[in-house]
């Protein structure tokens, strides 16, 4: 079985995040690593691998930063990896972002199988995996906590609030994969070195045929017209219980409008 795992590099969230003078979120200037959601779609096509056969393949996009994502992965153990970088991608939005996706799969090959992480840890939207499975025709389940793979069928578990769902799919598929669903493995030092060895491709928007004008800022559907940094925190105020701290603490709720 053939497995494309979409994954992202991402801002780390210890770092002083901030944007760039165009608004865009700064990736270059900030510490930054394989997005943690997406280690879990590595390692659930791992293991899809490792029980038969076939091979994993990984895509991301980004700066040229961002191939420590697919090193990481590569690391874990996927087979391959596809970047692509284009200074034209800067500030693409979701739909951009699919529409690239999408057009490397394509080239990629036909996989049977396309798992992402439920989300990316900076952006926390969770619509590039229907984005994408809608732009290349395949069906797509989401938030997956449980994923088998069966003979030209996937299922998986969807576990909400109320209920769990069971949803079947034919292959090929796209799934999303929560944090529920496994237990990332850590790269051996074995892994670490064979890493060096796979390849790894890199490719431009020319490569894939997208046209620049539908990526990037200029072509974004949304743009982030200013931001403010966080005030710091202020220190609390103490009261001291003398009979009347329930009081207080009912009249410090009622002026903040929580009661």
């Amino acid at each position: 079985m053939n497995i494309v795992v979409c994954v992202k590099y991402v801002p780390d969230a210890q770092s002083e995040r901030t944007f760039n003078d165009d608004n865009t979120t700064d990736r270059e200037g900030v510490d930054g690593l394989l997005s943690e959601l997406d280690e879990y779609a590595i390692e659930e096509a791992l293991k899809i691998v490792e029980a038969g056969e076939g091979e994993v393949t990984v895509v991301t996009i980004g700066p040229d930063s961002a191939s420590e994502a697919i090193k990481k992965a590569l690391q874990m153990g996927a087979d391959k990896g596809v970047h692509v970088v284009d200074d034209a991608i800067a500030g693409s939005d979701a739909p951009a972002t699919s529409l690239i996706l999408a057009e490397a799969i394509k080239k990629i090959g036909t996989p049977d199988l396309i798992l992402t992480g439920m989300a990316s840890t900076d952006g926390t939207m969770a619509v590039v995996p229907a984005m994408v499975a809608e732009r290349l025709g395949l069906p797509q389940v989401t938030f997956a906590s449980d994923l088998t793979v069966g003979d030209g069928s996937v299922t998986i578990r969807r576990d909400g609030d109320t209920a769990s769902e069971t949803i079947e799919a034919s292959l090929p598929a796209l799934v999303s994969v929560t944090d529920q669903i496994n237990e990332p493995r850590y790269p051996s030092f074995k892994g670490i070195m064979a890493a060096k060895k796979k390849p790894v491709e890199t490719w431009s928007l020319a490569d894939l045929g997208v046209d620049a004008g539908q990526v990037g800022a200029a072509g974004a559907w949304t743009a982030v017209e200013s931001f403010t940094k966080r005030p710091p925190r202020e220190q609390g105020e103490i009261v001291t219980d003398e009979g009347d701290g329930g009081t207080k603490l009912a009249e410090f709720l009622a002026a903040q409008k929580f009661v």
